[in-house]
């Protein structure tokens, strides 16, 4: 209270006047332009966090793009495995099929070898055989028929067949 007892009156109008001629004047002059700026900044700042927003919500797109492009890869690799895994099955049956196929074959041209040896053979008997009756019946009219004659034409012919075996 004594502080208010020091002022006087006029001082105390002096004083308030002069600081509503500093609002006026500073309202007049600087207030718009310092309103500005505080604007300008404000806006600026507005901007900044719109970018902000912006850049966070392509980022997220773009991972989302990403991350869906990863797994239609993934899905197109196990599809192209599974493709390479089947292709593999159809030419192991192939090749399984054509090795049963050749081995087949190979059983069919041995037994054809194999019966055309047995009919050279056969022939060969045969020859072998027509030989020693012709021989057989040769010593028979050469010699005279009796039985011990006979039976030594029996047991000749027994051993040209031995021999011959």
């Amino acid at each position: 209270m004594e502080l208010l007892k020091m002022l006087s009156a006029s001082e105390i109008f002096a004083q308030v006047l002069s600081f509503f001629l500093l609002l006026f004047l500073l309202r007049i002059f600087a207030w718009k332009k310092i309103l500005g700026i505080l604007d300008q900044r404000k806006e600026r700042i507005r901007s900044e966090f719109e970018n902000i927003e912006d850049a966070k919500l392509e980022v997220s797109r773009l991972k989302s793009d990403y991350e869906s492009k990863v797994a239609a890869i993934q899905e197109l690799a196990e599809v192209k495995i599974k493709e390479a895994v089947e292709e593999g099955r159809k030419i192991s049956a192939q090749m399984h099929k054509q090795a049963q196929e050749n081995a087949q074959d190979i059983i069919n041209d041995a037994r054809k070898q194999v019966k055309y040896e047995i009919s050279q053979v056969q022939e060969k008997i045969k020859d072998k055989i027509v030989d020693i009756a012709l021989d057989a019946a040769r010593s028979v009219i050469q010699e005279k028929l009796t039985e011990d004659g006979d039976r030594k034409i029996v047991e000749s012919f027994i051993k040209e067949m031995e021999n011959a075996e």
